[in-house]
């Protein structure tokens, strides 16, 4: 007899239908797997033969033959043993008629223990995602992973073992969603922040570059001694953000699924903050693998990367930064796939000035050479700087700022600001799938910032003495945009280009001349 039970599969972060194909016919006792299946899915045999026994059902002694459909798409995962398992035992007679009947209303997810518990599996909340697009069954998933049914706002059962979805197919049991918080997130939120940007003694540029950077998007790199607080304000940068848009929070939710990290009652309020360790590898940060997977930079989407120590990476890891930082997203080829991940991140990256880190410093003695430290910046290669906004040396705290019982502004009253100006470019574009001025297009810079009177001629002295490419000068008026935005202008002015000028010290040879 011929069955064939609906699932889903993962193709990066987006699901496609698959259709589990079962027959058993007379012969040798075997069981074949076909469909261009990994290896954990293969291993599904051994999983659902077990299941199926310690159940309570025979499991038929017939050749058994299971194909994946579509055959030419690889197959991962472990979510096909709850589809293989129902469609052996319908392909075996097992189910009664209105069983086989109503397999036809359910698209099937779920992992099989040997004992027929269901148990959690990954890219559960994607699958549905793109399955309420393309279908309107009903879905029967672990009941681990029922607070995705909840996000993706899709009907759904579930289930804890594989007799629970027999008797669910035979009516003995009723179809009732698991009751699951759903995602809320509203526009003015409250977070709960246990580290504020008042505690941040001095450093007023640094925090200024800061509130542009979460006023735009924008990319920062801090550079300066140890101990100036590089670490302190970078953690203490999610504070200022802007809240998620239930849009925003969505997208984050699908790549954490995908990687496992959702826990069963886990909401997202607070934007990634991803900080890897300078080890990492080129895979783990940008993604990968046999079966890609989403790497750091992905984890990061729609929050911060930060990486402390930006030059003790490895030259490869840092230049595979440039293309996600360029086009907001991963592509993994392969040779008969290509798999792509949403990486739409702001990055934070810090920096000593020489090996030792006391360049530069005021009281401290540099022990590097000339050459040494020109080797320590030329880890950090042109094209990656010149994807990165906004540069800032700190300097080592004084005594006087140390010692002040006045704090500064709060994270809080910072990110009022913040929440106005993206305001301010919501409205700007409304009509457009743009989120913030660092995303702007060419054609979108040509258009919401126009050059101010005396601003042409500061640019062109700025790309002369500095050496600026186009793109660093598509930056600056980004960058502008995002400050004015902040003093609440309709237009770019000459000082927002002025103020741009102060957060490049890296090209400031001659910036004086300007």
């Amino acid at each position: 007899m011929l069955a064939n039970i609906t699932s889903s599969c993962i193709k990066g972060i987006e699901g496609f239908i698959v259709s589990v194909e079962v027959d058993t016919a007379a012969g040798m006792p075997t069981f074949s797997l076909v469909g261009l299946p990994e290896q954990e899915v293969k291993e599904a045999k051994d999983r659902v033969v077990a299941a199926i026994r310690n159940s309570g059902f025979d499991m038929p002694l017939k050749k058994i033959t299971v194909n994946l459909v579509p055959a030419e798409i690889k197959k991962a995962g472990t979510h096909f043993d709850l589809p293989i398992a129902l469609g052996i035992l319908s392909a075996a007679g097992q189910l009664g008629e209105e069983a086989v009947k109503k397999l036809n209303d359910y698209i099937f997810i779920g992992e099989l223990g040997l004992n027929g518990k269901v148990h959690a599996c990954a890219g559960v909340l994607p699958m549905l995602i793109s399955l309420k697009k393309q279908s309107s069954k009903k879905a029967v998933i672990p009941s681990a992973n029922i607070v995705e049914a909840a996000y993706a706002e899709a009907e759904a059962f579930g289930a804890k073992n594989l007799r629970e979805v027999v008797d669910l197919l035979e009516g003995k049991i009723p179809f009732e969603q698991e009751s699951a918080a759903k995602v809320v997130l509203e526009e003015e939120q409250e977070l709960t922040l246990k580290e504020d940007f008042c505690e941040v003694k001095g450093q007023a540029l640094a925090k200024r570059a800061l509130e542009i950077a979460a006023a735009g998007g924008h990319n920062v790199l801090l550079m300066g001694p140890p101990g100036t607080g590089k670490s302190m304000l970078a953690k203490r940068f999610c504070g200022i953000l802007p809240p998620l848009t239930k849009e925003e929070a969505l997208d984050i939710l699908q790549v954490y699924s995908v990687c496992r990290l959702l826990g069963k009652n886990k909401k997202i309020f607070n934007r990634p903050f991803r900080d890897p360790h300078h080890t990492i590898s080129n895979i783990a940060l940008i993604g990968g693998g046999q079966n890609p997977k989403p790497g750091e930079v992905s984890l990061a989407h729609n929050g911060i990367l930060f990486l402390d120590e930006f030059a003790e990476f490895s030259r490869a890891s840092l230049e595979v930064l440039r293309e996600p930082l360029e086009t907001f997203k991963v592509t993994i080829a392969r040779a008969k796939d290509t798999f792509t991940f949403p990486a739409k991140f702001t990055l934070i990256a810090a920096m000593n000035p020489c090996p030792c880190g006391y360049h530069g410093h005021t009281t401290k003695t540099c022990n590097c050479t000339p050459l040494q430290i020109n080797r320590y910046k030329a880890k950090v290669s042109g094209p990656l700087l010149d994807r990165i906004d906004l540069t800032v040396s700190l300097n080592p705290v004084n005594y006087k700022d140390w010692q002040k019982n006045s704090e500064g502004e709060t994270s809080a009253q910072i990110r009022q600001r913040v929440v106005a100006a993206r305001k301010r470019q919501k409205e700007r574009f409304k009509d457009s799938s743009t989120t913030a001025n660092a995303f702007m297009s060419v054609a979108e810079i040509k258009k919401y910032c126009p050059l101010p009177q005396g601003g042409g001629e500061i640019l062109e002295i700025a790309m002369k003495k500095l050496g600026l490419s186009a793109r660093s000068l598509d930056k600056i008026l980004k960058t502008a945009r995002t400050i004015a935005d902040l003093a609440g202008s309709d237009d770019i002015k000459k000082e927002h280009i002025i103020e741009v000028m102060q957060y490049r010290p890296l090209d400031r040879k001659g910036v004086s001349d300007i």
